[in-house]
């Protein structure tokens, strides 16, 4: 979403066409992008039991005559992807039909369809350059994690006011995601006012717990009410909360990347232990820059008050995390993969 906003600003004519999966939450994400949308049958088959396979192969399959009718329909001048299942059947047609691919890497390291992909791209564009080791040199280019314009545009007092902050006291920024992370909303609530009692908490909870948090916010003692500021989901305010936080404490998906060396944010990272290690790659490579610091999410319960507490005792070791990681920084990445995918339709 963030190239195709740079994208507008480099070639506001171009006409733009979204390929997501049925039943994804694609068309909602971007409707007011003035994108048009087409949904393609697809599913993975890394990890799933054979049945599963089976069906998503069958749906993968489906879904390459999908993408190979639209394509020929509507010839496109350069294909971006990001390589999850449903790009493997478009970038399969788009190189039969000799239209050039572009992929991009959130993640620092690439699963099995992003190399699979990788095969039939022109270009990969990659979030840092330790993930030139796992792909073709020649296509790599590494232009870090694209960020919405809008998410860069706060400020710190700005900020601390939309979200009815204390300036005087620091901030702690807790991220579960979207739908949430149970484990990293249950350790919060178990330490809620002891946490309350050292800083003020901006806590995005995600859908799945939402109504559990606001009954306990609803019964804290008033002083300590006004210290937490917990939301289901954050959406314009995303940007403020990272503008106004001192420290954060979240998952490893890819965004971390970028989001936090954008706004100088030391992390304690969490990775989720459920899926493949993407996320733990990520929060490994930001502490190895001193950058975060990663805890086990089954440790997450009896370490997060006393690291937290130590941290933000602690601003000589905040200020030299967020000195490390303010130099991973590349606010320019949604433009220079906007360029690379124009640069490879013009060449088209």
């Amino acid at each position: 979403m963030s190239v195709v906003q740079a994208f507008r600003d480099i070639n506001p004519e171009a006409q733009l066409t979204w390929i997501g999966g049925k039943g994804g939450m694609e068309a909602d994400l971007v409707a007011h992008l003035d994108v048009s949308f087409t949904a393609i049958p697809a599913g993975g088959v890394h990890g799933v039991g054979v049945l599963r396979a089976l069906s998503n192969a069958w749906q993968l399959t489906r879904g390459f005559f999908a993408a190979w009718r639209l394509l020929r329909r509507e010839p496109p001048a350069a294909v971006l992807s990001t390589g999850g299942y449903v790009s493997a059947p478009v970038a399969l047609a788009a190189w039969l039909s000799r239209v050039p691919v572009l992929l991009y890497l959130p993640d620092i390291e690439p699963g099995l369809s992003f190399r699979w992909v990788a095969r039939l791209a022109q270009k990969v564009a990659v979030t840092v350059e330790d993930s030139r080791a796992f792909l073709p040199a020649r296509k790599v280019v590494v232009t870090g994690y694209p960020l919405r314009k809008d998410l860069q545009r706060w400020e710190r007092a700005a900020a601390q006011e939309v979200l009815g902050l204390n300036p005087d006291l620091p901030v702690l920024l807790i991220l579960g995601g979207s739908r949430g992370a149970r484990s990293i909303n249950e350790a919060v609530l178990a330490q809620l006012p002891a946490l309350l009692a050292e800083t003020q908490l901006v806590h995005m909870t995600g859908s799945l717990d939402w109504e559990k948090v606001a009954a306990r916010a609803e019964a804290l003692p008033a002083a300590l009410r006004e210290r937490y500021h917990p939301f289901a989901y954050l959406h314009e305010e995303m940007g403020a909360a990272l503008a106004a936080a001192d420290l954060v404490l979240s998952r490893a998906g890819a965004s971390v990347l970028g989001e936090f060396p954008a706004f100088g944010l030391p992390a304690i990272l969490v990775p989720y232990p459920y899926a493949w290690r993407y996320q733990k790659v990520n929060a490994e490579w930001l502490a190895q820059r001193d950058a975060a610091i990663v805890v086990a999410d089954a440790e997450l319960a009896a370490t997060i008050l006393p690291l937290v507490r130590e941290l933000l005792q602690s601003s000589e070791r905040r200020a030299a995390m967020t000195a490390k990681v303010q130099t991973l920084a590349r606010p320019d990445a949604a433009r220079d993969i906007a360029q690379l995918w124009l640069a490879l339709g013009q060449g088209a």
